[in-house]
Protein backbone atom coordinates (compact mmCIF):
# COMPACT_ATOMS: atom_id res chain seq x y z
CA UNK A 1 0.00 0.00 0.00
CA UNK A 2 1.75 3.28 -0.90
CA UNK A 3 0.23 6.50 0.91
CA UNK A 4 1.11 10.17 0.63
CA UNK A 5 2.38 12.16 3.32
CA UNK A 6 -0.15 12.61 5.83
CA UNK A 7 0.14 16.69 6.14
CA UNK A 8 0.96 19.31 3.32
CA UNK A 9 0.67 22.69 4.57
CA UNK A 10 -0.39 25.31 1.53
CA UNK A 11 1.80 27.61 0.29
CA UNK A 12 1.20 31.59 -0.13
CA UNK A 13 -1.17 32.49 -2.44
CA UNK A 14 1.40 33.39 -5.42
CA UNK A 15 2.91 30.26 -5.31
CA UNK A 16 -0.29 28.71 -6.64
CA UNK A 17 1.16 27.22 -10.09
CA UNK A 18 4.45 26.20 -7.76
CA UNK A 19 2.22 24.21 -5.51
CA UNK A 20 0.37 22.48 -8.44
CA UNK A 21 3.65 21.16 -9.95
CA UNK A 22 5.15 20.02 -6.97
CA UNK A 23 2.10 18.37 -6.34
CA UNK A 24 1.89 16.65 -9.44
CA UNK A 25 5.82 15.47 -9.44
CA UNK A 26 4.94 14.36 -5.47
CA UNK A 27 1.96 12.03 -7.03
CA UNK A 28 3.85 10.71 -10.00
CA UNK A 29 6.70 10.08 -7.32
CA UNK A 30 4.83 8.00 -5.09
CA UNK A 31 2.47 6.24 -7.12
CA UNK A 32 5.92 4.72 -8.50
CA UNK A 33 7.15 4.22 -5.31
CA UNK A 34 6.85 0.94 -3.23
CA UNK A 35 5.21 0.85 0.13
CA UNK A 36 3.99 -2.05 2.32
CA UNK A 37 3.05 -3.54 5.96
CA UNK A 38 2.91 -6.75 6.86
CA UNK A 39 2.93 -8.80 10.04
CA UNK A 40 6.05 -10.23 11.32
CA UNK A 41 5.58 -13.82 9.94
CA UNK A 42 6.47 -17.03 11.96
CA UNK A 43 9.39 -17.31 10.05
CA UNK A 44 10.87 -13.83 10.10
CA UNK A 45 10.35 -14.12 13.80
CA UNK A 46 12.55 -17.35 13.81
CA UNK A 47 15.39 -15.72 11.87
CA UNK A 48 15.28 -12.66 14.46
CA UNK A 49 15.35 -14.98 17.53
CA UNK A 50 18.03 -16.70 15.61
CA UNK A 51 19.66 -14.08 14.73
CA UNK A 52 19.62 -12.74 18.49
CA UNK A 53 16.94 -9.58 17.71
CA UNK A 54 14.26 -10.75 19.49
CA UNK A 55 14.09 -13.23 22.78
CA UNK A 56 11.46 -14.91 24.76
CA UNK A 57 12.04 -12.04 27.52
CA UNK A 58 11.58 -8.77 24.98
CA UNK A 59 8.73 -6.99 26.00
CA UNK A 60 6.81 -7.18 22.67
CA UNK A 61 6.16 -10.40 20.94
CA UNK A 62 6.79 -11.09 17.61
CA UNK A 63 2.80 -10.84 17.37
CA UNK A 64 2.42 -7.26 17.90
CA UNK A 65 5.39 -6.71 14.97
CA UNK A 66 4.81 -5.17 11.75
CA UNK A 67 7.08 -4.94 8.99
CA UNK A 68 7.31 -1.96 6.57
CA UNK A 69 8.83 -1.46 3.28
CA UNK A 70 9.54 1.48 1.61
CA UNK A 71 11.57 2.82 -1.01
CA UNK A 72 14.24 5.98 -0.28
CA UNK A 73 16.58 8.16 -1.74
CA UNK A 74 19.71 7.56 -1.01
CA UNK A 75 22.90 9.63 -0.89
CA UNK A 76 23.66 9.31 -4.48
CA UNK A 77 20.13 10.18 -5.71
CA UNK A 78 19.15 6.83 -6.57
CA UNK A 79 15.77 5.28 -5.57
CA UNK A 80 16.48 2.27 -2.91
CA UNK A 81 14.32 -0.07 -1.07
CA UNK A 82 14.60 -0.74 2.91
CA UNK A 83 12.25 -1.88 5.86
CA UNK A 84 11.95 -1.37 9.58
CA UNK A 85 10.16 -3.31 12.17
CA UNK A 86 7.92 -1.78 14.33
CA UNK A 87 4.81 -1.96 16.87
CA UNK A 88 1.77 -2.73 14.98
CA UNK A 89 0.22 0.06 16.44
CA UNK A 90 2.60 2.83 14.62
CA UNK A 91 2.83 1.08 11.44
CA UNK A 92 0.41 2.64 9.35
CA UNK A 93 2.51 6.26 10.47
CA UNK A 94 5.41 4.94 9.75
CA UNK A 95 4.94 3.81 6.13
CA UNK A 96 3.86 7.67 5.83
CA UNK A 97 6.45 8.89 7.68
CA UNK A 98 8.97 7.27 5.16
CA UNK A 99 6.75 7.84 2.18
CA UNK A 100 7.58 11.93 3.25
CA UNK A 101 10.99 11.82 3.47
CA UNK A 102 11.41 10.10 0.12
CA UNK A 103 9.08 13.06 -1.54
CA UNK A 104 11.30 15.83 0.03
CA UNK A 105 14.47 13.37 -1.04
CA UNK A 106 15.99 13.04 2.46
CA UNK A 107 18.76 10.89 2.14
CA UNK A 108 19.40 7.51 3.85
CA UNK A 109 22.31 5.58 3.76
CA UNK A 110 20.33 2.35 4.37
CA UNK A 111 17.40 0.70 6.25
CA UNK A 112 18.13 -2.80 6.95
CA UNK A 113 16.32 -4.98 9.61
CA UNK A 114 18.64 -5.77 12.59
CA UNK A 115 18.59 -9.01 11.50
CA UNK A 116 21.09 -8.81 9.08
CA UNK A 117 23.54 -7.55 11.97
CA UNK A 118 22.87 -10.11 14.62
CA UNK A 119 21.22 -7.82 16.62
CA UNK A 120 24.61 -5.82 16.97
CA UNK A 121 23.20 -1.89 17.38
CA UNK A 122 27.10 -1.08 17.33
CA UNK A 123 27.46 -2.59 13.62
CA UNK A 124 24.20 -1.36 12.52
CA UNK A 125 25.69 2.30 13.19
CA UNK A 126 28.89 1.50 11.77
CA UNK A 127 27.11 0.63 8.60
CA UNK A 128 25.29 4.19 8.69
CA UNK A 129 21.96 1.68 9.04
CA UNK A 130 18.63 3.32 9.95
CA UNK A 131 16.66 0.45 11.88
CA UNK A 132 13.82 0.64 14.43
CA UNK A 133 13.22 -2.64 16.06
CA UNK A 134 15.76 -4.16 18.03
CA UNK A 135 15.11 -6.08 21.44
CA UNK A 136 17.64 -4.78 23.25
CA UNK A 137 18.43 -2.77 26.56
CA UNK A 138 19.37 0.87 26.52
CA UNK A 139 22.22 2.16 25.84
CA UNK A 140 24.26 2.53 28.93
CA UNK A 141 21.97 0.10 31.07
CA UNK A 142 18.78 1.06 32.72
CA UNK A 143 15.93 -1.24 31.39
CA UNK A 144 15.10 -1.75 27.87
CA UNK A 145 15.64 0.31 24.81
CA UNK A 146 12.38 2.20 23.36
CA UNK A 147 13.55 -0.06 20.30
CA UNK A 148 12.56 -3.31 22.21
CA UNK A 149 9.30 -2.07 21.94
CA UNK A 150 9.03 -1.08 18.06
CA UNK A 151 8.96 2.61 19.12
CA UNK A 152 11.83 4.33 18.34
CA UNK A 153 13.76 5.13 15.11
CA UNK A 154 16.92 5.59 14.04
CA UNK A 155 18.71 7.61 11.42
CA UNK A 156 21.56 7.71 9.43
CA UNK A 157 23.79 7.14 12.39
CA UNK A 158 27.18 8.41 11.09
CA UNK A 159 25.39 11.81 10.28
CA UNK A 160 23.58 11.85 13.38
CA UNK A 161 25.67 10.24 16.30
CA UNK A 162 25.32 9.28 19.40
CA UNK A 163 27.18 11.72 22.00
CA UNK A 164 27.69 10.77 26.31
CA UNK A 165 29.85 12.64 28.55
CA UNK A 166 29.15 11.69 32.28
CA UNK A 167 31.08 13.47 34.46
CA UNK A 168 35.04 14.10 33.60
CA UNK A 169 35.13 10.77 31.77
CA UNK A 170 36.22 11.01 27.82
CA UNK A 171 33.75 12.08 25.20
CA UNK A 172 31.88 8.97 23.57
CA UNK A 173 30.94 9.01 20.20
CA UNK A 174 28.48 6.53 18.58
CA UNK A 175 30.08 5.25 15.94
CA UNK A 176 33.73 6.81 16.03
CA UNK A 177 33.36 7.88 12.86
CA UNK A 178 30.25 10.60 13.71
CA UNK A 179 32.71 13.09 15.28
CA UNK A 180 33.15 14.45 12.06
CA UNK A 181 29.58 15.50 12.52
CA UNK A 182 29.60 17.18 15.61
CA UNK A 183 29.59 20.22 14.73
CA UNK A 184 25.34 20.45 13.54
CA UNK A 185 25.80 24.11 11.56
CA UNK A 186 25.63 24.38 8.58
CA UNK A 187 23.65 21.01 7.92
CA UNK A 188 24.68 18.77 5.92
CA UNK A 189 22.76 16.20 3.83
CA UNK A 190 20.98 13.46 6.05
CA UNK A 191 21.31 15.54 9.37
CA UNK A 192 18.04 14.86 11.45
CA UNK A 193 17.43 18.21 12.30
CA UNK A 194 16.08 18.61 8.18
CA UNK A 195 13.05 16.38 9.14
CA UNK A 196 12.59 16.48 12.95
CA UNK A 197 8.99 18.28 11.57
CA UNK A 198 8.37 15.01 9.52
CA UNK A 199 8.96 13.02 12.87
CA UNK A 200 6.98 14.99 14.62
CA UNK A 201 3.78 14.96 12.54
CA UNK A 202 3.48 11.12 12.72
CA UNK A 203 3.76 10.34 16.26
CA UNK A 204 7.03 10.83 17.07
CA UNK A 205 7.28 13.80 19.29
CA UNK A 206 10.77 13.36 21.29
CA UNK A 207 13.91 13.83 19.19
CA UNK A 208 17.20 12.55 20.92
CA UNK A 209 19.23 15.70 19.67
CA UNK A 210 17.10 17.62 21.93
CA UNK A 211 18.59 16.02 25.06
CA UNK A 212 21.40 17.22 27.06
CA UNK A 213 22.82 13.91 28.26
CA UNK A 214 23.54 12.06 26.27
CA UNK A 215 22.43 13.32 23.39
CA UNK A 216 21.02 10.89 20.56
CA UNK A 217 20.74 12.64 17.17
CA UNK A 218 19.43 9.72 15.45
CA UNK A 219 16.97 8.78 17.86
CA UNK A 220 13.07 9.43 17.78
CA UNK A 221 10.78 7.75 19.87
CA UNK A 222 7.14 8.39 20.31
CA UNK A 223 6.31 9.12 23.71
CA UNK A 224 7.19 7.75 27.30
CA UNK A 225 7.68 4.41 28.47
CA UNK A 226 3.87 3.88 30.15
CA UNK A 227 2.49 5.27 26.81
CA UNK A 228 4.61 2.94 24.96
CA UNK A 229 3.47 -0.01 27.29
CA UNK A 230 0.20 1.03 27.09
CA UNK A 231 -0.11 0.76 23.62
CA UNK A 232 2.10 -2.28 23.74
CA UNK A 233 -0.82 -4.02 26.30
CA UNK A 234 -3.93 -2.63 24.15
CA UNK A 235 -5.51 -4.67 21.32
CA UNK A 236 -4.10 -4.24 17.85
CA UNK A 237 -7.30 -1.97 16.74
CA UNK A 238 -7.35 0.04 19.95
CA UNK A 239 -3.56 0.64 19.96
CA UNK A 240 -3.47 1.54 16.67
CA UNK A 241 -6.81 3.92 17.31
CA UNK A 242 -5.27 5.46 20.16
CA UNK A 243 -2.22 6.24 19.04
CA UNK A 244 -3.89 7.75 15.60
CA UNK A 245 -5.75 10.42 17.98
CA UNK A 246 -2.47 11.16 19.91
CA UNK A 247 -1.21 11.96 16.32
CA UNK A 248 -3.95 14.11 15.22
CA UNK A 249 -3.19 15.80 18.38
CA UNK A 250 -0.19 16.95 17.89
CA UNK A 251 -1.30 18.40 14.45
CA UNK A 252 -4.27 20.36 15.51
CA UNK A 253 -1.65 22.24 17.83
CA UNK A 254 1.56 22.66 15.68
CA UNK A 255 -0.64 23.13 12.02
CA UNK A 256 -4.09 25.52 13.51
CA UNK A 257 -6.25 26.50 10.77
CA UNK A 258 -4.35 24.06 8.23
CA UNK A 259 -6.90 22.09 5.81
CA UNK A 260 -6.94 18.87 6.03
CA UNK A 261 -5.77 18.43 9.71
CA UNK A 262 -7.83 16.77 11.57
CA UNK A 263 -10.08 18.63 14.55
CA UNK A 264 -10.83 22.44 15.51
CA UNK A 265 -8.42 24.82 15.21
CA UNK A 266 -7.13 27.14 17.74
CA UNK A 267 -8.56 24.24 20.14
CA UNK A 268 -8.52 25.99 23.97
CA UNK A 269 -4.43 26.18 25.69
CA UNK A 270 -3.16 25.50 22.26
CA UNK A 271 -0.47 27.70 21.88
CA UNK A 272 -0.93 30.52 19.54
CA UNK A 273 -0.30 30.10 16.12
CA UNK A 274 3.37 31.65 14.40
CA UNK A 275 2.41 34.57 12.09
CA UNK A 276 4.13 35.27 8.63
CA UNK A 277 4.61 37.89 6.17
CA UNK A 278 3.14 36.02 3.39
CA UNK A 279 6.42 34.64 2.32
CA UNK A 280 5.93 30.89 2.28
CA UNK A 281 10.08 30.97 2.68
CA UNK A 282 9.82 32.22 6.14
CA UNK A 283 11.42 29.92 8.60
CA UNK A 284 9.24 27.37 10.21
CA UNK A 285 7.79 27.53 13.59
CA UNK A 286 9.86 25.40 15.43
CA UNK A 287 8.91 27.25 18.90
CA UNK A 288 5.25 25.99 18.01
CA UNK A 289 6.27 22.71 16.75
CA UNK A 290 8.47 22.00 20.05
CA UNK A 291 5.88 23.62 22.40
CA UNK A 292 3.19 21.42 20.76
CA UNK A 293 5.38 18.28 21.34
CA UNK A 294 6.32 19.08 24.95
CA UNK A 295 2.70 19.63 25.82
CA UNK A 296 1.02 16.55 24.01
CA UNK A 297 3.61 13.68 23.98
CA UNK A 298 2.27 11.53 26.54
Amino acid sequence: MTTLPALLLPPSPGRGVTLIAALLAGLSMMSAAHADIAPVSPAQCADMKARKVITAANPVPCARLSRVSFDYTDFDGATRQGAVVVLDAVAPQVESLFGELLLRSFPLAGARALEDFDGDDQRSMAANNSSAFNGRPMTGGGGWSKHAYGAAIDINPLQNPYVSQAGSSAQEVLPPKGSSYLQRTPAQAGMAEEVVSVFYDHGFLVWGGQWKQPIDYQHFEIGSRGFIVRLASLPRAQARAEFERYVAAYRRCAHPGVPGVPGVPGAPGAPAAATSDGDDDTAEDTTLRDQCAARLRK
